[in-house]
């Protein structure tokens, strides 16, 4: 039951505010960036908004499931067991407020928030949130953990998603890279490490927002379900026909063998458009070089699909991305006393193969192009997709070093997956619910959270708020003025109002 999908001290709090208490005013805002990881090298401090209808509407449809349209006596005997077993029978004896809350039937409640898609500054308010009827102030607040547990997390990992968007985006321009490429040059490989299904739903939704490469096939639904996009009708997200180890695994690992598969692949069921190969399953560098040299012609005799693509994608899956994909500079090599070319970092051995790195061993092999900005744009016909430990850091360095060797960064698509959209908390950046404001015995009251022994980033905001035009915070507003702010009505009594599409979302965010 929705009811009980709180922390247990809020089970009390209905006691606690202050007699005659009639109106509690929150916002949620993120508060603090100092232990973001993701900070580009553009990064300036917005966070992007998102999450925010989904919330509503699993919500509403939660409490009108579970508790609404649940007979009172079981719905209330069911809400009382649990705060008894929690925190004692006297805890349980006064359930009279969600006796009056299931007599209500609906949630009274208003939430005004920003335009999903918005940029909005640290410090600033996603959304306010207060109740309509005097009796129910306590709810304000007791909704508190439902919602960020259900908001963070999209909102951060579509704020990662966009850092990612607009690096590639940089080094799309500065080498000559179409921005139809770069949409999909961000693929999202997290299902798998996500902490569950829905996670992996409103978080893949979330990079949807910025890329439309993507293995996370829940992404779609969460988007049709809550932002009325249609796959029959719009591009929300796709990927291609791509292999895994026990594919490679089960076509046997003698030489011949591999060879075999990675033939049968590319000519016999994929003999037309786009295909991704796993390539490391045993010796990643005899595939780029030696298999990758024996297939080139059927490699460059395939067909091309309905969108003009003829392409096998090479997948390494481990060691250092920077170095598989780029290979090495010369200040990173030195000889051994065996007058060996070995890596200065760590004392190995390098092959030819690895000093130079993957994409110069596949344009050495299919040759390339070059583009209008004087960029080698490799073959078409062949490309490569890195998905491990990827994260934004290796993503710049990555790009850097292709562009400071001449080579565009059309060359690679990056698959980003739960090293980077799991390793989040709600602390990445500072999200948190605060009361600034409240009626109590028909007097207005704003509120102050400002702890001395913090280092300010706790402080609240005090009163009422309204977020301006340009996206600053103005305090301790006048109602009218508030009703005048950015933050608009999307939930109120039990509807959701002035509701978002993932086109116009995307609209918003990238223009």
């Amino acid at each position: 039951m929705i009811m009980n999908k709180t922390d247990c001290y809020k089970l009390g709090h209905v006691f606690q505010y202050p007699e005659n208490t009639q109106v509690i005013y929150s916002n949620f805002t993120p508060r603090s960036d100092k232990l973001f990881a993701h900070k580009s090298i553009f990064w300036d401090r917005r966070v992007v908004v998102f999450g925010i209808q989904a919330l509503i509407a699993r919500m509403v449809k939660e409490f009108n499931e579970t508790f609404f349209s649940v007979e009172k006596e079981k719905a209330c005997r069911t809400y009382a067991r649990r705060v008894k077993s929690l925190l004692g029978p006297a805890a349980g004896a006064d359930i009279s407020h969600v006796e009056a809350l299931h007599d209500l039937g609906y949630l009274p409640i208003m939430i005004k928030a920003l335009p999903e898609g918005t940029r909005v500054p640290v410090g600033v308010p996603v959304l306010t949130i207060y109740n309509t009827v005097r009796e129910m102030f306590w709810l304000v607040n007791y909704l508190e953990t439902y919602m960020s547990c259900e908001l963070w997390k999209p909102m951060t990992c579509a704020t990662i998603a966009y850092e990612y968007r607009r690096t590639l985006d940089h080094y799309a321009a500065k080498t000559g890279v179409s921005p139809l490429f770069v949409q999909w040059q961000g693929h999202d490989f997290g299902y798998r490490g996500m902490s569950n299904s829905a996670d992996a739903a409103a978080c893949g939704a979330g990079h949807l927002l910025s890329f439309t490469g993507t293995d996370t096939v829940p992404a779609l639904d969460f988007l049709e379900e809550y932002y009325f996009a249609d796959s029959d009708k719009e591009l929300i997200g796709g990927s291609v026909p791509a292999t895994e180890h026990s594919v490679m695994c089960a076509g046997g690992s003698e030489p011949g063998e591999e060879l075999e598969t990675f033939r049968r692949l590319i000519e016999d069921i994929y003999p037309s458009g786009i295909v991704s190969i796993v390539s490391d399953t045993w010796d990643y560098w005899d595939v780029i070089t030696n298999k990758a040299a024996i297939l080139k012609d059927k490699i460059e005799a395939r067909g091309y699909d309905t969108y003009g693509n003829s392409k096998v994608v090479f997948r390494p899956d481990s060691s250092d991305p920077v170095r598989i994909i780029c290979g090495y500079r010369d200040d990173e090599l030195t000889w051994n006393e065996d007058n060996e070319i070995v890596s200065i970092e760590t004392g190995q051995v390098l092959t030819d193969a690895e000093i130079k790195g993957s994409v110069r061993c596949l344009f050495e092999i299919f040759g390339g192009s070059i583009n209008e900005k004087g960029y080698v744009d490799l073959s078409p016909r062949v490309g490569l997709i890195y998905g491990d430990s990827i994260t934004l850091a290796r993503c710049e360095e990555i790009c850097s070093r292709l562009e400071q060797a001449g080579f565009s960064t059309s060359c690679i698509v990056f698959g980003i997956g739960s090293f980077t959209y799991q390793y989040n908390t709600r602390d990445s950046l500072g999200f948190a619910m605060k009361a600034t404001f409240a009626v109590i015995d028909d007097t207005p009251k704003a509120m102050l959270k400002d702890p001395k022994t913090g280092d300010g980033l706790k402080k609240s905001a005090t009163g009422l708020l309204k977020v301006n035009e340009d996206l600053t915070l103005s305090q301790n507003v006048t109602v009218a003025e508030e009703v005048e702010g950015m933050l608009q009505p999307v939930f109120y009594n039990g509807q959701l109002m002035n509701q978002t599409t993932l086109a116009e979302i995307r609209n918003l965010l990238l223009g």
